[in-house]
């Protein structure tokens, strides 16, 4: 084959463009220390680059923000319930100080003072959010656990579901002594008898409720056709009052209650059964359901979605309508659910239910009237003790009935410390049961806390591992560019000389 010279120098200078393409290439990788600059300079690593990419930022996605952000929500969550558990803690202690006897003076002030601070902090916690969503709420991110303000038009119509082991011993009190003013008061105002009556009641979550009621109980019974046994629903129609004083009125200053009823006060949100009504209820193990309605809420009270079934009826053409429990009597969780990895998610909300009762405030509620009940009896017998070493008073006559006055006072004072001692004595026991709830709770958001901890220190190891593999991939170490780019360099300046040896004879020279 016949070699022309134009033959030899287009290779020679192909072969030197070659080399100048692999200089520019080792230029480029000791420059980007990566191996290919565009996905055409090799496919295979191109391709694998991008699935490499793609499972590195959804590892990134895990690791960097929603780990952090349940790890955030779930610390917001821990804080405020182990604050929830100092506060009953807190209200427990001043039960079992309330149990002392005798108190002195002082000490009723210092418990009425602390109940009066526990108080406005018993749902305070639960108004607890992480980044503006209140995190005790379920799906309802953009609310608080209780009413910020008062509310004195929001009603709610209100379905809650009690039992006969929420029928419990309480203790009434008539007849308080008014206290007499001037002499003549003294001798000729009558004298009141205090007197302390004992029944069964079950206690609504909310006090000063309206007037309808409805209320059903179950009760065991036989069908007529086939000699089961079945459960009966009952309808029990009270009669109702606003207050205890209209039913004292209205039974002769007394409060009595005809056999196998009930009565309901509106004001305290009360439903007292006779002694035989309550020992049937009792008997046959009865599930009680109540349907009330309210208007107007207190600041702090809890707002009743959270806890029971119940319907906004504020707009009456545009009810809201909450459900809590399903058609089983099973309550309905509102999960949040985080992605913490590929294949798994973590509930990181804690329901309000689950945490803070709704009656511990009634219960705080009760204790202080207590309190403020026995300081008032207390204060009575030393203001009536004192009238009696006044010169006003020194007449025999007003002797004679300062001594009865004395003796009602003492005795109002008397139902007062032993209610405030017997009420304290049953708090003590519902307050663990509180303290058990909420030690569940911080348990149970404990565990997922150390889940957590377990599967980000797992994708840290993924996101290692995929760093690596994707470094392995598409870097090249500069020690090995450097030898390459010196080989490709050395070949590239080796074509040069050839080429230009080779263009310095020509066809001419042999003419």
């Amino acid at each position: 084959m016949r070699i022309t010279n134009n033959m030899i120098l287009h290779n020679t200078s192909s072969n030197i463009n070659g080399n100048k393409i692999n200089v520019d290439k080792m230029n480029n990788q000791m420059s980007s220390e990566k191996k290919i600059q565009r996905p055409s300079e090799d496919p295979v690593i191109a391709i694998r680059s991008l699935r490499l990419r793609s499972a590195l930022s959804e590892i990134n996605q895990y690791y960097t923000r929603n780990i952090p952000d349940a790890e955030s929500w779930l610390e917001v969550t821990e804080t405020a319930i182990t604050n929830m558990e100092k506060t009953v803690a807190a209200v427990r202690d001043q039960c079992v100080a309330g149990t002392n006897d005798p108190l002195t003076d002082e000490d009723r002030s210092t418990i009425l003072e602390q109940m009066n601070k526990l108080r406005e902090q018993a749902y305070a916690e639960g108004n607890a959010d992480y980044a503006g969503r209140s995190v005790f709420t379920g799906f309802h991110t953009d609310q608080k656990l209780t009413f910020m303000t008062e509310d004195k038009k929001t009603k709610y119509e209100i379905t809650q579901k009690l039992s006969y082991k929420n029928i419990e011993e309480f203790r009434y009190h008539s007849g308080d002594v008014t206290m007499p003013n001037t002499a003549d008061e003294v001798e000729n105002n009558p004298i009141s008898d205090p007197d302390e009556a004992v029944f069964q009641r079950l206690r609504l979550s909310y006090n000063k409720v309206d007037a309808d009621i409805t209320i059903n109980y179950t009760q065991p019974g036989i069908d007529g056709a086939t000699g089961e046994p079945v459960v009966n629903e009952v309808a029990l129609t009270p009669t109702v009052y606003e207050r205890y004083s209209d039913w004292a009125a209205a039974n002769g200053g007394t409060y009595a209650i005809p056999d196998g009823e009930a009565v309901f006060i509106q004001e305290t949100g009360e439903l007292i059964f006779s002694d035989s009504l309550a020992a049937s209820l009792k008997g046959d193990k009865s599930e009680i359901t109540i349907e009330y309605s309210k208007t107007g809420f207190s600041k702090g009270e809890v707002r009743p979605e959270y806890y029971y079934d119940c319907k906004n009826v504020t707009d009456p053409a545009n009810p809201i309508t909450y459900t809590k429990f399903d058609e089983n009597g099973k309550e309905i969780y509102q999960d949040i659910n985080y992605r913490i990895s590929g294949s798994q998610t973590l509930n990181v909300n804690t329901s309000a239910s689950d945490v803070f009762d709704a009656n511990l405030g009634r219960d705080m509620d009760e204790m202080i009237i207590a309190v403020e009940r026995g300081i008032n009896a207390a204060k009575k017998v030393s203001d009536l003790k004192e009238m009696a070493k006044m010169e006003e008073y020194s007449s025999p006559e007003s002797q004679a009935k300062l001594k009865k006055w004395i003796a009602a006072a003492e005795k109002e004072s008397a139902y007062a410390d032993a209610n405030i001692q017997k009420l304290y004595n049953s708090y003590i026991g519902k307050c663990d049961t509180y303290l058990n709830k909420i030690n569940l709770a911080l348990t149970t958001v404990g565990t997922k806390g150390d889940t957590l901890e377990l599967v980000k220190g797992r994708m840290a190891n993924e996101k290692t591992s995929m760093e690596g593999l994707l470094s392995t991939n598409e870097d090249r170490e500069l020690s090995d560019i450097i030898i390459d780019y010196t080989a490709a360099y050395n070949a590239y300046q080796a074509s040069l000389q050839a080429g230009a040896k080779v263009n310095q004879n020509t066809l001419l020279n042999y003419i």
